[in-house]
């Protein structure tokens, strides 16, 4: 199969069709590979960029920093593809020093019901409050009801979308676990 151009990838498609038509051009074991790549900071090329990254992978292309996107971007691909060796790759994630980057793999933790509790657990003091509530929310996937205790603090967390999150994963043990605190 003859790799795409970076003319030729659809970036005015939504992300779950950019990441299908990677798949079907690439495969999809070659596409997690890449997207885990990216989350480690290498260059996958610009076709696969565009793939990850959308229409917004173009400014990157064009020259406006890197900063932390093809992470994001590779760890966000992961929602739409997986192999169970992206784990360890979601499992840094977590640990990004870009917030967005941490926010998108509490994301893929929770989706991919990840054993990632303890790292969640402690993403719960994170200082960006969009963390905090991802990794609430991602706890009520992945964690036990031992959680319960450690999320109970951020219903008193003073941004309003932190006390949400807390709230969503407590629920979230609280139904698959079949218990109430």
């Amino acid at each position: 199969m003859v790799p795409a151009t970076p003319a030729e990838v659809p970036v005015d498609l939504p992300i779950e069709k950019r990441i299908a038509a990677a798949v079907e051009l690439y495969g999809e074991s070659a596409v997690v590979l890449r997207a885990v790549s990216l989350i480690a900071g290498n260059n996958e090329g610009e076709e696969f960029l565009l793939y990850v990254g959308g229409e917004h992978a173009r400014g990157i292309l064009d020259g406006a920093p890197v900063l932390y996107w093809p992470e994001l971007w590779g760890t966000r691909a992961l929602l739409y593809v997986w192999d169970d060796s992206a784990e360890e790759a979601v499992t840094a994630a977590l640990h990004n020093q870009a917030w967005r980057v941490r926010e998108m793999g509490a994301r893929v933790a929770a989706a991919r019901e990840l054993p990632v509790a303890p790292v969640l657990e402690g993403l719960l003091t994170d200082e960006v409050a969009r963390v905090r509530a991802a990794a609430a929310r991602a706890l009520g996937s992945v964690g036990t009801l031992e959680h319960l205790d450690a999320i109970r603090p951020l219903l008193k967390d003073g941004e309003i979308d932190v006390r949400r999150g807390g709230q969503q994963g407590m629920d979230a043990l609280r139904a698959r676990l079949g218990a109430s605190d």
